[in-house]
């Protein structure tokens, strides 16, 4: 049966924001935006964090309908994920296969840019964010190269925002690629987070972010 999203989606916001991963105020983005939260999912990086950190990918996983045989973690911060939610999916009975990759060819030993398992047929890839996509579609082309087919994308959080094109960049890849894409949590989850827990000003501020740049 899958999870209640509301009860990941909430409980991954509430780990981001004990380990200080989700934070507000005002951040300077890459793109120039000044946005009202900031979201930095290394901070999560202790045992029992990524131990739940994972439980979240693999629920929201599940949740997506997304039918895959293997799990992809791009270099570097995929492959603790893909790693950590191949563990969280076993404590469900599902032993899935896992591969990363290094970002330089090795010469020796095993060689090449691929560790782990072998790629199955129908290959998910697990990361944090997807800010322009360009590393998302390295790994994309590097699983079709090796004939495997990319089953969908998984990431942690969905600003569903504008990207330079005024699609989303997950909105792009579905669009773009035919790849179904699904997030632990949205920008709308993080809208009711705050709710309650944070000042009126700060639930505004998010709000008011979203209008300007938001899609959908």
């Amino acid at each position: 049966m899958p999870a209640d999203p509301t009860d990941y989606s909430q409980d991954f916001l509430a780990l981001a924001d004990t380990y200080n991963a989700l934070k507000f105020g005002e951040f300077t983005l890459k793109s120039g935006r000044v946005s009202p939260y900031f979201f930095n999912m290394g901070e999560i990086a202790s045992g029992a964090g990524m131990k739940r950190l994972a439980a979240s990918y693999a629920a929201a996983l599940a949740d997506s309908g997304i039918e895959y045989d293997s799990l992809f973690g791009p270099a570097y911060k995929g492959i603790p994920l893909v790693a950590t939610v191949a563990c969280a999916l076993a404590d469900h009975n599902r032993d899935v296969p896992f591969t990363y990759n290094r970002k330089e060819a090795k010469d020796h030993g095993e060689g090449g840019t691929l560790v782990g398992a072998p790629l199955g047929q129908r290959v998910v890839i697990v990361d944090d964010v997807i800010t322009a996509g360009t590393a998302v579609r390295e790994a994309i082309a590097m699983i079709r190269a090796a004939g495997s087919e990319v089953a969908g994308v998984l990431i942690a959080l969905d600003r569903q925002e504008r990207g330079a094109d005024d699609r989303s960049p997950l909105a792009a890849l579905a669009a773009d690629e035919g790849i179904p894409t699904a997030a632990v949590a949205t920008l709308d989850d993080v809208i009711g987070y705050a709710r309650g827990r944070y000042s009126e000003a700060t639930v505004a501020a998010i709000q008011a972010y979203r209008a300007q740049y938001g899609v959908g």
